[in-house]
């Protein structure tokens, strides 16, 4: 006798079963597939087809790069069924709210961050991360940085001391492409560094340049000076954006020196003039890249929410307005910047989660509605910088800052961001205010640089179980349980769910449009028991570092965990912790 084996499997054990076959010619035993693991229906007529929809304006051409995925199955190891759940997971399968951009899990390099190309240390992580596009130079810095220059051999219009905000005289610690100091990342160790590690790149262009140059004609300069830089790219980055939050009272070229400036500038920086120049940098990078048979895309610098606090200047507040239809839609795609979480408190977790939830979609609904407010066409958004503002309890290195990736990806992708990227691979430890992805060396516990910290865990399992479309899902019975589920090309079905609370949560989940494999594994990720919500370490299926900070060195070989699906796909989410859970197909 032949029998179909999908559901013929029990909960107290898992059981070894004989087949033997007869000479005689006996039935075939169809058995029902089953509904406990969330299967759908009794006959592939019940199940609604999946159909993309049309591509998000905001994410556009992000979408190019799209790649479907396979499923493999991880080595695993079995695991207790969960029970009890307390709340329900829904996911539609066909229910598809976006394809998944590659540019979604972007990070930022820095160049401060050493000499990175052949050292194994990072390139390793980096290539097993894989966020496919990582920026350079850098922040507020790539506006002073001269990317053609050797070290400290600044252009003859560019002086040695700039204004700053308040109009006092500074050394703007100009930054040099060609540098041969061996404490910083040089372009050729970059561009090195992305051959290695199989990633492309994001470039800000030094925009300031075009404030604070004392030549001629700066805006010219400034332009032709990003213009050779594309040429000398020849073809290798796709992605390039003119200046860094230029809006901010804290960015070289928002205020100058006008009895030094020679084409008629005015002291302060607004949205329209940015826009005037901004042309001007287009017409001139998009020549060059079009001499050398490329295509680029070049984004624009956006005001990210309403100009309602106190603090901010008029520049900040008129930036939107001004620089939206001036630019004349010649912006590819807009930029925006999000730290979350209120500016340098010491927030709980309860706060930096809560904004993780909100912070995405009141961006996105802002800029789009701010575009069509001044008349400008709706593009795709880039939020090529967030992470946290939350200081004094090392929120930034800790466990929590993982759960808090997982969200802003998630929630990155639910409202339809073209693009976003982590800030940044390595800062310094300031006591645990410290935004590097991997640590500096210089933290306590003798924790070795480059060694990654818990929310280097979180991105690398979220990536490694998503597949390539978002798909709906809904919880009911727990506010505190997020829910992010997606569909592999090859048929099966993820589900990343995340904790916001102290307490840990089981759950249940439910399939429509699916029907159930035998099997589904899961990674669970977890802090550890040091410094309460805010712990250093990161456990992945219970393993965690061998010293005091991040997380396991084993965590590409790490075996899953992996259950039955025939009384039920539940799990139990632990505290502040996620699960990155794929349920196997039919």
């Amino acid at each position: 006798m032949t029998f179909h084996l999908q559901s013929f499997f029990k909960t107290s054990a898992i059981l070894l079963i004989t087949i033997i076959f007869s000479c005689k010619k006996t039935p075939t035993v169809a058995i029902t597939p089953p509904t406990g693991g969330g299967g759908t229906g009794a006959t592939d007529s019940t199940i609604k087809p999946g159909i993309d929809p049309a591509t998000a304006n905001t994410i556009g051409f992000f979408l190019d790069d799209w790649l479907a995925k396979t499923f493999t199955a991880p080595i695993f190891e079995e695991a207790i069924l969960a029970v009890a759940a307390t709340s329900t997971i829904t996911v539609d399968a066909t229910d598809i709210i976006t394809k998944i951009p590659l540019s979604e899990f972007g990070h930022n390099a820095v160049w401060w961050m050493g000499p990175v190309a052949g050292d194994a240390r990072i390139i390793d992580p980096i290539t097993n991360l894989h966020p496919h596009i990582i920026r350079f130079p850098g922040g507020s810095s790539s506006d002073a940085y001269f990317w053609n220059a050797t070290q400290d051999a600044r252009p003859a219009d560019a002086p040695v001391m700039i204004n700053d905000d308040a109009g006092v005289k500074k050394e703007p610690g100009y930054s040099y492409g060609k540098t041969n100091y061996n404490w910083q990342c040089n372009l050729d160790n970059y561009y090195t560094m992305l051959q290695q590690t199989n990633n492309k790149g994001i470039i800000t262009i030094n925009y300031g340049y075009a404030r604070y140059g004392i030549g001629s004609n700066p805006v010219a300069v400034a332009a032709h000076l990003a213009a050779d830089w594309v040429r000398f790219d020849n073809g290798r980055t796709k992605l390039w954006e003119i200046g860094n939050e230029n809006y901010g009272n804290w960015e070289w070229g928002y205020r100058i020196d006008v009895s030094a400036n020679k084409d008629g500038q005015p002291e302060y920086l607004t949205g329209a003039l940015y826009a005037q120049h901004f042309k001007v940098f287009v017409d001139s990078m998009q020549k060059a890249a079009t001499e050398i048979g490329n295509k680029i895309y070049i984004g624009a610098v956006t005001a990210e929410s309403p100009s309602t606090e106190s603090w901010q200047t008029n520049t900040r507040r008129t930036w939107n307005a001004g620089m939206m239809p001036g630019i004349n839609n010649k912006a590819d795609f807009f930029v925006v910047h999000n730290y979350f979480t209120p500016y340098n408190t010491n927030a709980n977790a309860a706060i930096i989660l809560g904004s993780a939830l909100t912070e995405a979609e009141t961006v996105i609904k802002f800029v789009t509605q701010t575009l069509q407010t001044n008349g400008a066409t709706v593009k795709p958004i880039a939020m090529d910088e967030w992470n946290m503002f939350s200081i004094g309890s090392k929120q930034q290195v800790s466990n929590t800052s993982g759960v808090f990736a997982v969200l802003v990806m998630g929630e990155a992708l639910k409202n339809k961001y073209g693009m976003s990227a982590r800030w940044d691979v390595l800062n310094g430890w300031s006591n645990g205010d410290d935004h590097g992805l991997f640590s500096n060396g210089d933290e306590p516990g003798a924790v070795a640089k480059w060694t990654p910290r818990p929310s280097f865990y979180y991105m690398y399992y979220l990536q490694k179980m998503l597949g390539d479309r978002l798909v709906n899902s809904t919880v009911l019975g727990s506010s505190a349980v997020k829910s992010y589920a997606s569909t592999y090309t090859s048929g099966q079905v993820n589900v990343n769910l995340v904790n916001t609370s102290g307490t840990a949560q089981t759950v249940e989940i439910k399939m429509k449009n699916f029907y159930s494999g035998s099997r589904f594994y899961w990674y669970s990720l977890e802090g550890s028991n040091d410094n309460g919500e805010f712990s250093r370490k990161v456990l992945v299926n219970g393993i965690g570092p061998a010293g005091d900070a991040g997380g396991p060195i084993t965590y590409t070989t790490l075996k899953a965990r992996s259950a039955f699906t025939i009384n039920g796909i539940k799990v139990t989410i632990p505290a502040l912790g996620a699960i990155m859970l794929v349920v196997d197909k039919k």
